[in-house]
């Protein structure tokens, strides 16, 4: 297959072993943008106590200023191969900027909890688009030999979101004002507009493909819905509550029809046929797998560090840092792995690490030395480097051109899902354990009530907080066991070095 122009100009060559000038600069450029959107998913955690007492708004309201700007990137994130196809990426990746940019100006602007709530979806409509484009345009300009280092650079921001996100947020809070949490992406948003209009190439798109109106009904809403159900699990604690079950169910059902829909449409909105790519398949349970097990395990320390050590927001994230600096040591080596031996034997490697580290928190006690925790952070964080973006890797390499937008849409898809429903599920086991322990929740309220305090002798507080550790450890267990199993679809990652795919090869890569 030859690429069209924008993408040989990119490439400058595409035979080369080394990341040339051109596709550093196109990934500096969508690096920009992807390190806004996955920030913004996490900045805000910290800011929900503030919205509480700036808006005199409860904790389930002030919620939805994540779980709205979840269901957004939800909704809009099967858009973006059509979009892509349709309008070029250049075009669409600068409109993505536009929208979160104006998103969050908007945000900053907000007088109560509705119009931040209405704002923060307006935010993510844009910022669902950013990270699939990202991985698209990154794609293209690269080629599959390149694919393992290319993904690297994108592991950046999906690093700094988790670590970055609670320090920047805490630190803007601190000095300045909540406002700023979202005036930020002002500057970096002109910036990453400004030079993706010089970086990078004009698309010359040639759609084919009519839009499937059909599927937009049944995929977006069926995805959001279901996603909003999974969403309120933590907040009425059991999955038979009406707003739970109703919109999961009515999700799944316009789901499952979009896949007798997409199975028979010639060009349906996500294209579910690329599960027949065994790589795809193979690296799209994996992701599934680890994404519910990682994200949800991963917001449990921060909150044991808050609720049962009594760390600031600030402070919390400091210490979960080291994860951070595990994976960014890890990231390149993995890319480079991977473009040598494949991604298989990487992964396995680095969910092995996962596993062993993060069975130390199933063993949390409340006086855990701080400094252990930072070493299994930064071992945990050198799984993850082996893991992630090699998976991601896994799954677009070995598509062709055209296949590529469709195929991060779908990767982009799986991640978004798993990452709500490990939320929803942690959180739910956490919450249940922690019932169930006498002391635990008087002690964790002591931090935010000193008088509690006083009602309680020490001995019992001492003990409360301890139960409260114990529930942290036991909610570990299950992302520990979720992590082990992904080493099972891991297994059928690809082995060996992929090899450039063509157009001509795509019916037997696929299965046909």
């Amino acid at each position: 297959m030859t690429p069209p122009p924008d993408t040989q100009t990119a490439q400058s060559d595409p035979s080369s072993d080394k990341l040339d000038a051109a596709v550093l600069k196109t990934a500096g450029v969508v690096v920009l943008g992807a390190i806004m959107s996955i920030l913004d998913v996490t900045v805000v955690n910290v800011a929900l106590p503030t919205f509480q007492h700036e808006f005199d708004a409860s904790y389930a309201i002030v919620a939805w200023t994540m779980t709205g700007y979840t269901l957004a990137l939800a909704t809009v994130i099967p858009l973006t191969g059509w979009a892509a196809d349709r309008f070029g990426t250049k075009r669409l990746y600068m409109a993505a900027l536009i929208f979160f940019v104006a998103g969050s100006l908007l945000c900053s602007t907000a007088t109560n909890i509705g119009m931040l709530i209405s704002f923060r979806v307006l935010q993510g409509l844009g910022g669902g688009m950013l990270m699939p484009l990202s991985m698209t345009i990154m794609t293209h300009a690269a080629g599959p030999q390149r694919m393992g280092r290319v993904m690297a650079v994108l592991g950046v921001p999906m690093l700094l979101g988790p670590i970055g996100g609670p320090i920047l947020g805490g630190l803007l809070i601190d000095n300045l004002s909540w406002h700023w949490i979202f005036l930020i992406n002002l500057p970096i948003g002109i910036v990453a507009l400004v030079s993706a209009f010089l970086v990078l190439k004009p698309d010359n798109p040639q759609p084919s493909e009519s839009f499937d109106f059909l599927g937009m009904l049944l995929a977006s809403p069926g995805l959001a819905l279901f996603l909003f159900g999974v969403s309120s699990i933590p907040e009425k604690q059991t999955v038979l509550a009406a707003r739970v079950l109703i919109p999961a169910a009515v999700g799944i059902v316009l789901m499952v029809a979009f896949v007798f829909h997409a199975m028979r449409t010639e060009h349906p909105l996500i294209d579910l046929r690329l599960f027949k790519n065994p790589s795809l398949r193979a690296a799209s349970v994996t992701m599934l797998l680890f994404a519910i097990a990682f994200f949800g395990g991963m917001l449990l320390l921060p909150s044991y560090l808050q609720q049962v050590r009594g760390e600031s927001p600030l402070h919390a994230g400091l210490l979960v840092a080291p994860q951070g600096l595990g994976a960014m040591l890890t990231v390149p080596i993995g890319g480079r792995l991977v473009d040598k031996i494949g991604p298989g034997r990487i992964v396995m490697t680095g969910l092995a690490v996962i596993t062993v580290g993060m069975s130390f928190f199933m063993f949390l006690h409340a006086d855990t030395p701080f400094w252990q925790l930072c070493v299994v952070l930064f071992v945990v964080g050198m799984g993850m480097g082996w893991t992630m973006m090699p998976t991601m890797t896994a799954a677009i390499q070995t598509l062709t051109h055209q296949q590529v937008a469709r195929g991060s849409t779908l990767m982009n898809i799986v991640n978004q899902t798993a990452g709500s429903i490990g939320t929803a599920l942690m959180s739910m086991v956490l919450t249940t354990l922690l019932k169930n322990e006498q002391y635990a929740r008087p002690a964790i309220a002591s931090w935010f009530d000193p008088s509690i305090k006083a009602h309680i002798p020490p001995n019992l507080l001492s003990e409360g907080f301890e139960q409260a550790a114990r529930a942290f450890g036991h909610t570990y267990i299950l992302a520990v066991v979720l992590v082990a199993c992904t080493l099972i679809p891991a297994f059928f990652l690809p082995r060996k070095k992929s090899q450039p795919v063509d157009a001509a090869d795509a019916p037997v890569m696929m299965g046909h």
